[in-house]
């Protein structure tokens, strides 16, 4: 399957450093051509400052700053970021400086324009530079999808021109977005946003400061690093006195949102200072009487903190409705100080008390139904649903003990644990996800703060012994909440071992489904030949084996190949180096980037089979876009072609790998298998989304997929009621899914042999700490025979040859 988490930027998030902006400035491109995304609210301008080189500035040149708040990167080829004077006449024009590269996800960049006399520090190393002279107090900045320059001049002209991806009027400039301009900008002040969510209003979004201009290397003015911005010597004059709970409120959305405020107290609890979003939470130890009120909250230093943990602070600064990820993504917000003139009054203090995360104090609900809207404006209830209560102790000092690991440590140093010990346990130490109703409350992602301790490398049914303490947190990654540790419990193996299937008996015929995870020629010699090892010695070399994931020759460069016979190639030498069957292969190329998954390498299913066990019915004729069809009646039913794909120009099948049906002969009785890697998830909205109920929104095209394969099996079964037909692959869906349900006919075509195994068994991915199906077998009525099996060796392991489980089924035709 292919999961968001896959293409992440970064394990920790990147944060926009406030710039000063003056003016307006347009961004615009001719064309996308993204890796993972296409431009969209994601991309914004971040800064804008046109007082380089100006009497009193310290810098020599003006800037504009773009900030990407999506985790994908962005194409910027075609796009121009322009300028026009805050007060233009008929005839006044737009000046445009053209872009190259790409925005990074969770990233910046930085286009250097004119410079003036003065100033005594260049900026950091410019992604792109352009000679715009633009004013210091006012203008509109614009980032457009064009080279050529725009031609509006008014307000409602500019906002209704498509080419415009965002744009920032400053001072007093006639256009801009919203209610009013961003204000403040000057020699010595940039216009920068307060968050990077963009509600179309430029004097809601913008504030002013110092100038602190960053390139898409992270390189900002002076030394390179990511230097706090440098606050006024006092709190703003309208800054409010506050404690952590006013700040935190009773909803998910902080009372105090875009206000400045002083005099907030605390204990320090936790210090992050490395990766992007250094700060330290702090946890006021004289709390209020409302459990729906944290008293605990980050503060966003953006370089490494100098405070300690035990240090008693008071703090100012601004407070961001932060989310991580940006708010287009849909997940939960973090409130959180930015900007913060920090005080430390005494250090050494004792911590306050850990408030204990168990099976008791967890609710069994996990949140709270708004029929698919917000839940950000409802007012908490901690002892109803379980991301109210993470909700109310976020930022606050939390413990649990002896856990048991559900999900595998990553290569992010993340985990996953829960600490409700037998809820929806699987056999082999995991949660089961049973349906949508229950995703495990009581899951937490476990991340460290110790930087002098390499991450336990855990695996599913190990347990953190003794006691894991540290802040706790929303992550974007995690499907819940996570704990920040401090202090970590010690990794007690489970003793989780890879499983090995029953060998087939001679009268058997044995199937498998892997998904490889973008099996490419240049991935390292040590995967095929895990690869190989696994199906010889866990599958016990199967006679047929379906295979998703398998890449081009050129892998996952966009260069119009399409053929795989390079990978196929290396995968079946590999395994007959290691001792096993030398298989053949068969599979249809698609067309090029049509079949979606990681851009360039045209992924597609396919098919290995031992000849000295089953052959292989080649009909020639089936391409790229040709339909299989069905021919003949009873037992002299056959393919048109084979192989073959299922109506592959169906739309249902737009960006999406086409089923592959193959005809094969095992002693002498026919065998019809198709081979399925049906659409990603992608663009769901995740079970911790501030969306409830989440909407699944890719569900809708596995539906119509799944609905166009039972067409094409229902018309297979009436020619003959007694074919012996395999169905198998990566769905990318549950079993209780409204596509699977489709594809089987609720039950009526096909048995999905996973729920034929004990509930606790059901499951063939690990995905933030919850065990759950995606791939699966299914058969029809007449196989009678039938032994099943998920060969759990991957995804509840830290070491990993692919994140799926294959599976295999013993079949007598």
């Amino acid at each position: 399957m292919i999961r968001p988490a896959k293409h992440r930027a970064a394990p920790l998030r990147k944060r926009l450093i406030p710039l000063a902006i003056t003016g307006s400035v347009v961004l615009a491109g001719v064309g996308v051509h993204s890796a993972f995304a296409t431009p969209s609210a994601d991309a914004v301008i971040s800064q804008v400052y046109g007082g380089g080189g100006n009497s009193g500035a310290i810098l020599t040149n003006d800037f504009i700053e773009l900030a990407n708040a999506g985790s994908g990167s962005l194409d910027l080829s075609g796009y121009t970021v322009q300028y026009l004077s805050g007060n233009p006449g008929p005839t006044t024009k737009w000046q445009a400086t053209p872009l190259t590269g790409s925005l990074a996800g969770n990233g910046r960049y930085l286009i250097q324009e004119a410079a003036g006399t003065g100033g005594t520090t260049a900026l950091p190393t410019p992604d792109a530079t352009g000679n715009i002279n633009m004013s210091a107090t006012t203008g509109t900045v614009a980032l457009v999808q064009g080279t050529d320059p725009l031609t509006c001049v008014t307000k409602a002209d500019c906002l209704a021109d498509s080419r415009i991806k965002d744009l920032v009027g400053f001072g007093t400039a006639v256009v801009f977005k919203g209610s009013g301009q961003a204000l403040g900008a000057s020699n010595t002040q940039s216009v920068f946003r307060k968050t990077l969510v963009d509600t179309e209003d430029n004097a809601a979004d913008f504030t002013s400061g110092d100038p602190t201009p960053h390139n898409s290397g992270g390189e900002s003015t002076g030394d390179g690093s990511e230097p706090s911005p440098t606050p006024t010597p006092t709190p703003p004059a309208n800054a409010v006195s506050a404690k952590i709970h006013d700040i935190q409120g009773t909803t998910r959305i902080s009372p105090l949102a875009g206000k400045d405020v002083k005099d907030v107290t605390g204990i320090v609890i936790g210090v992050r200072s490395t990766g992007a979003s250094k700060g330290f939470w702090m946890q006021d130890p004289n709390a209020d009487n409302d459990p729906r009120t944290s008293e605990g909250i980050f503060v966003y230093t953006s370089s490494a903190p100098t405070v300690r943990v035990g240090d008693s602070v008071s703090v100012s600064g601004y407070i961001s409705q932060y989310y991580p990820g940006g708010k287009d993504a849909g997940g939960l917000s973090v409130n959180e100080i930015a900007k913060p003139i920090v005080t430390t009054l005494s250090t050494g203090n004792k911590l306050p008390a850990p408030v204990v995360l168990d099976k008791k104090s967890i609710p069994a609900g996990f949140a709270p139904d708004a029929r698919g809207g917000s839940i950000e404006g409802l007012t908490l209830e901690p002892n109803k649903y379980a991301l109210d209560l993470f909700k109310s102790l976020e930022g606050m000092n939390v413990r649990f003990s002896d856990a048991r690991v559900v999900g595998a440590a990553n290569s992010y140093n993340e985990m996953w644990v829960t600490v409700d010990p037998n809820h929806n346990k699987t056999k082999r130490g995991g949660v089961y996800y049973g349906s949508y109703n229950d995703p495990n409350p009581a899951r937490l992602m476990v991340q460290t703060l110790i930087t002098n301790q390499a991450f336990p490398q855990a695996d599913v049914g190990d347990t953190l012994k003794g006691i894991t303490e540290g802040p706790l947190d929303w992550n974007q990654f995690g499907g819940t909440y996570a704990v920040q540790a401090r202090e970590i419990g010690i990794l007690k193996s489970g003793g989780l071992k890879p499983e090995v299937t029953t060998a087939a008996k001679s009268d058997e015929a044995s199937l498998a489904t892997y998904n490889v995870q973008n099996l490419a020629p240049k991935d390292p010699q040590a995967k095929y030949d895990r690869l190989a090892q696994g199906l010889i010695n866990n599958l016990r070399s199967p006679d047929i084996v379906a295979l998703e994931e398998i890449q081009d020759n050129s892998g996952a460069v966009d260069d119009g190949t399409v053929d795989a016979d390079k990978t196929l190639n290396k995968l079946t030498d590999a395994i007959a180096a290691a001792g096993g069957p030398q298989y053949e292969w068969r599979q249809i190329n698609p067309e090029n980037d049509k079949d979606g998954g990681q851009p360039g390498g045209n992924i597609r299913t396919a098919y290995l089979f031992n000849p000295k066990r089953v052959s292989f019915t080649d009909r020639p004729g089936g391409t790229s876009t040709t339909p299989v069809g069905i021919t003949g009646k009873g037992d002299k039913t056959a393919l048109t072609v084979s192989p073959g794909r299922i109506d592959p120009t169906n739309s249902a099948w737009n960006s999406s790998r086409k089923p592959l049906v193959g005809e094969f002969t095992f002693q002498g009785k026919k065998l019809f298998v198709i081979a399925n890697h049906f659409a990603s998830k992608l663009g769901d909205q995740g079970v911790d989304s501030r969306f409830q109920v989440p909407t699944r929104s890719s569900e809708v095209q596995r539906t119509q997929q799944a609905a166009v394969e039972n067409a094409f099996i229902k018309e297979l079964l009436a020619a003959d009621p007694k074919a012996n037909l395999v169905v198998l692959g990566d769905l990318n869906d549950f079993q209780f899914s409204p596509a699977v349900q489709t594809l089987t006919g609720n039950g009526k075509q096909l048995t999905d042999l996973v729920n034929t195994l004990p509930q606790a068994e059901r499951y063939s991915y690990v995905y933030q700490g919850n065990s759950q199906v995606l791939d699966h077998i299914l058969v029809n009525p007449a196989m009678k025979h039938v032994s099943y099996d998920v060969v759990h060796i991957n995804s509840e392991f830290a070491d990993q040859t692919s994140d799926h489980e294959p599976q295999v089924v013993r079949v007598k035709p």
